[in-house]
């Protein structure tokens, strides 16, 4: 298959790119920098461009998104906004404009994470945005034209993130990342639905 990866430079993306390419997939990778394509998830007209490139592929996956992490208090309307298109809409639109470009068959596999479930202090944010991708996903596989898929990826802290966000995550099990890989894998080649994989 002709996978686009978008965010593959981060923990999750090295590892999902190496998972896929494991299984002898054809990965065009995308994020805002040092990829085959450049871009800008949080614009619309990015997306647009990076579609142009990328041609028709079989399957789109994201491991990308960002939010805000600040306690409820010192939240601004602004960094709700921030947080909802960096982690939220931005997938959303993914699949908007994705949808006429990409193959009949083809299936998107998008970010979502265990604050969707399981909140800690300060991400707030992150726990909406979560939210809000799981009901997307859930709604969008309804919708989307007949045999085209949509799944999304929940992990929890990764073992190899811990020295950067372990005290955030106090008491939480970490897990590997090359687990929350094998789950794109498994969105990608496999034949689910809305499904939530819980990592």
């Amino acid at each position: 298959m002709k996978i686009l990866l978008v965010g593959a430079n981060g923990t999750l993306g090295q590892s999902v790119r190496a998972a896929l390419r494991e299984r002898g997939h054809d990965v065009l990778s995308a994020s805002r920098k040092d990829s085959d394509i450049a871009v800008d998830i949080t614009d619309p007209r990015s997306i647009q461009a990076m579609y142009e490139r990328a041609g028709r592929v079989d399957a789109v996956a994201c491991a990308a998104g960002s939010v805000p992490w600040r306690q409820l208090s010192e939240l601004s309307h602004q960094d709700m906004l921030d947080g909802m298109v960096g982690k939220a809409l931005s997938q959303v639109e993914l699949v908007r404009q994705g949808s006429p470009l990409v193959s009949e068959s083809a299936s998107f596999t998008l970010i979502t994470g265990v604050l969707a479930r399981d909140p800690i202090f300060t991400g707030t944010v992150a726990s909406l945005a979560n939210g809000a991708v799981e009901s997307f996903v859930r709604a969008a596989a309804i919708e989307l034209p007949h045999r085209q898929r949509i799944n999304a990826v929940s992990p929890t802290v990764f073992t190899e993130s811990l020295a950067e966000y372990g005290d955030a995550f106090i008491g939480f099990e970490p897990e590997p990342v090359r687990k929350s890989a094998q789950a794109y894998v498994r969105s990608i080649e496999g034949h689910q639905t809305g499904r939530i994989f819980e990592i």
